[in-house]
């Protein structure tokens, strides 16, 4: 494998490269690279992975329908508790010593 070091930018021959696309595996200068989602990528790959379509993310989607059952079964069951509660007989609730 050879080292970062002696490499050359694929775009610009006069400049050493500063990193290496994992997509495309060549070699780049920091100007020709970005940032996404702490790797550094080629503008060409970075472009390529912009085109393609993001699918949504059903995690979160399912998270929260699981968080919003949970919350109306919590209501209901204290909901029901509370009409209960309320129509027991008021004897029930005296103290007797």
């Amino acid at each position: 494998m050879t080292e970062l070091v002696h490499q050359r930018c694929l775009h610009h021959p006069s400049r050493e490269a500063a990193a290496r696309c994992p997509e495309c595996r060549r070699f780049f200068c920091r100007e020709c690279t970005v940032e996404h989602r702490g790797r550094m990528i080629c503008a060409s790959c970075m472009g390529r992975i912009a085109e393609t379509p993001v699918v949504g993310n059903w995690r979160a989607s399912l998270w929260a329908a699981c968080a919003a059952a949970g919350f109306f079964l919590a209501w209901l069951i204290f909901y029901y508790a509370g009409l209960m509660l309320a129509r027991a007989p008021s004897d029930f609730f005296e103290v007797t010593r």
